[in-house]
């Protein structure tokens, strides 16, 4: 069915996204989700054939050529940069390819229910959980909980958004927070394995081997499982840094795809625009006498 929003931003529905991705596994396709931090990478993300474009308020400083951990810090307003990107980057220039916002579900600044209004007004197709503090661990993990700005905020707005009726897909790093989302009614559930390894800006040493990023992709699929058979599981960051690292873990595991952030848009710039640059450096010239 023609989604009468082609062409402007490309909304579609939960029901729509759903049968978009259980289309894409019908042809024996893994579900590929990227990052874009700018349109000209979401432009050509979609000329690739990604499935869905994230994004996230940590593309901005990724491609401004800051770590992406930057997303996670005060240096800016998470969901209004997220907004900012879609509405006068992203969303102009992609055709067809559904755009998913990153929502910093903990900020108390925002009326949730009315913020996720104006996500779904914006043209977006549906809310990830980024910043998400599933990812901060420690004292300053028992801090943020401790305080109200906790993970289960980030499950609250996964439930409230469902109830709206968006499409989700909440990163987690547990098998319990797995089954926290599947509950609160994801559709996909991202299984974080750590900052993504490698390039200039990237981790140096991964958290885990690829067979520890298998075992814990794996339990978190267990456990979503567990709650809903129907929720997609796909693997995200740690050393997954290339198309047969992700391979290797659908291999092995019971996800159905990949997530790729700095694995897509930084990597396909680093190495090929500095490549390249050498390569024009190394033209001749004809000197005048």
């Amino acid at each position: 069915m023609p989604n009468p929003w082609t062409g402007v931003g490309n909304p579609y529905t939960r029901d729509e996204m759903i049968e978009r991705l259980q289309n894409t596994l019908s042809k024996n396709e893994a579900i590929i989700a990227a990052g874009a931090g700018t349109g000209i990478s979401a432009k050509f993300i979609e000329k690739g054939g990604a499935d869905l474009i994230i994004i996230y308020n940590s593309g901005r400083f990724r491609m401004a050529g800051a770590g992406s951990t930057a997303g996670l810090m005060s240096y800016g307003d998470a969901n209004a940069i997220a907004m900012e990107i879609g509405e006068f980057e992203v969303l102009p220039v992609v055709e067809e390819i559904p755009v998913i916002c990153g929502v910093h579900a903990t900020d108390p600044r925002r009326r949730m229910w009315h913020f996720l209004g104006q996500v779904k007004d914006m043209g977006f197709s549906g809310v990830n959980n980024f910043p998400t503090h599933t990812i901060v661990d420690g004292h300053y993990r028992q801090t943020l909980e401790e305080t109200g700005m906790g993970v289960q905020k980030e499950v609250e707005m996964i439930a409230l958004a469902h109830k709206m009726g968006m499409f989700t897909m909440p990163y987690v790093v547990t098998p319990e927070e797995a089954k926290d989302m599947a509950e609160a009614g994801a559709d996909v559930i991202i299984a974080h394995v750590g900052c993504t390894v490698g390039g200039s800006i990237g981790v140096t040493d991964a958290t885990c081997s690829m067979d520890d990023a298998v075992a814990a992709t794996q339990s978190i699929c267990e456990a979503a499982h567990s709650v809903n058979p129907r929720t997609l599981v796909l693997s995200h960051g740690g050393p997954i840094l290339t198309p047969e690292h992700a391979a290797y873990v659908n291999e092995h595991s019971d996800a159905v795809g990949f997530v790729g952030a700095s694995s897509l848009e930084r990597m396909a710039v680093e190495n090929p625009l500095t490549e390249l640059t050498r390569q024009f450096k190394s033209i001749p010239v004809k000197r005048k006498a």
